[in-house]
């Protein structure tokens, strides 16, 4: 704690809010198909009170529901495939699953750790051409400070997987690479609509909370990811059967950087891991260029791997196995998609702003009178 002779002497000045997400723009607006469908059942009240899209739970089981909601989430696919084609020259297939990572480079974040996931991917499918693998659009997208290196030859990294993996031959549809340039709110909001598995995988104990987790949510996304940030809270609303949680917890990170954490270990005794990490500096993906991909080749065997990537791939590697055992079950997949929207209402910025004026600011809100014309409303 920064303060804590302050804190001591005012504990009640010092707590903690869950962050929230606007239902208005990243539900009603972005994805209009899905909350027609959502207010044709339940009414338009959750709009302005997220917590009564609760209400959809009740209508799990009903066929015409069920099917409208996933051919919601296929017309959004279709969609985003389309603008991924005329932004990158990438053509994605619809029925592939489509994950998502979009949000700021950096290491903490860890891209790389979903990068070395995909590069296990595609060696599995290139080791076992005629195998039956479900198909995979692996969508990147988010910006990197002008001065951040590491994070900037990362994306280059995401760049080169794509133009070798989407180009092979041997991989055909099964898998493809994409990395969506210029990331801003309206980009995420072509991406989150149709976005199937939310990637959340940041070293546990470092992301403050997090915001996009919810937004894939509440747009019927499952999520993939580390207990870390308020994936925690969401896995408690949501339940971590509806997720998929993997990976060290803040406790054990801390518990494995005191106790003195080797990354060569995990290296030297996983084949799988090792072949990934090398094939960062063996010519795999340089396109000529040497020694590209050195610096993070170093970052993780020689500079201390610091956000553990090397500690928990195994550990994603195996969810994301998991993650297509279920999409090949489609109706416990719609089924979980459906929970992650219904019991997401609690993360709305409603509910985070007002209990900020109740808890700390001490305030009351005042009624707004809207005028148009000869009418007239109070909020």
């Amino acid at each position: 704690m920064i303060f804590p002779d302050l804190a001591e002497l005012y504990p009640d000045k010092f707590q903690n809010k869950t962050n929230g997400i606007t239902p208005r723009l990243w539900l009603h607006t972005c994805n209009p198909q899905l909350a027609s469908l959502i207010s044709e059942y339940i009414g338009s009240g959750w709009i302005t009170n997220l917590e009564e899209i609760r209400q959809i739970e009740q209508y799990i089981n009903d066929p015409d529901f069920r099917t409208s909601f996933a051919e919601v989430k296929d017309i959004n696919k279709s969609h985003l495939s389309r603008y991924i084609y005329r932004e990158t020259g990438i053509r994605v297939q619809v029925n592939s699953l489509f994950d998502a990572q979009i949000k700021r480079l950096h290491e903490y974040k860890r891209q790389l750790l979903n990068v070395l996931g995909t590069i296990a991917r595609y060696f599995r499918i290139k080791d076992n051409p005629q195998g039956n693998f479900v198909p995979r659009t692996v969508i990147f997208a988010g910006k990197a400070a002008p001065g951040y290196f590491l994070a900037k030859r990362l994306i280059k990294l995401i760049n080169n997987l794509g133009e070798v993996v989407n180009k092979d031959p041997d991989i055909k549809d099964r898998l493809k690479v994409v990395f969506l340039p210029n990331y801003c709110v309206s980009l995420a909001e072509r991406i989150i609509p149709a976005t199937e598995l939310s990637i959340q995988i940041s070293t546990a104990g470092y992301e403050a909370s997090g915001t996009g987790n919810m937004k894939f949510a509440l747009n019927g996304a499952l999520t993939l990811g580390t207990l870390d940030g308020a994936n925690i809270e969401m896995a408690e609303e949501i339940g971590t059967e509806n997720m998929f949680i993997f990976g060290l917890d803040a406790e054990q990170v801390k518990e494995l950087k005191q106790s003195g954490y080797n990354p060569r270990s995990f290296y030297e005794c996983d084949p799988e891991l090792k072949r990934v990490v090398d094939s960062l500096i063996d010519g795999s993906f340089e396109e000529g260029e040497k020694d590209l991909f050195l610096p993070i080749w170093k970052a993780l065997l020689e500079d201390g791997d610091s956000y553990l990537n090397m500690v928990d791939f195994r550990a994603f590697v195996d969810a994301s196995n998991k993650v297509d055992e279920l999409y090949l079950n489609r109706k416990e997949w719609i089924t979980k998609a459906i929970l992650n929207v219904a019991r997401i209402g609690k993360f709305s910025s409603d509910r985070a702003i007002k209990e900020y004026a109740n808890d700390i600011w001490k305030i009351q809100p005042l009624p707004l009178e809207l005028s148009n014309g000869n009418n007239s409303r109070t909020l």
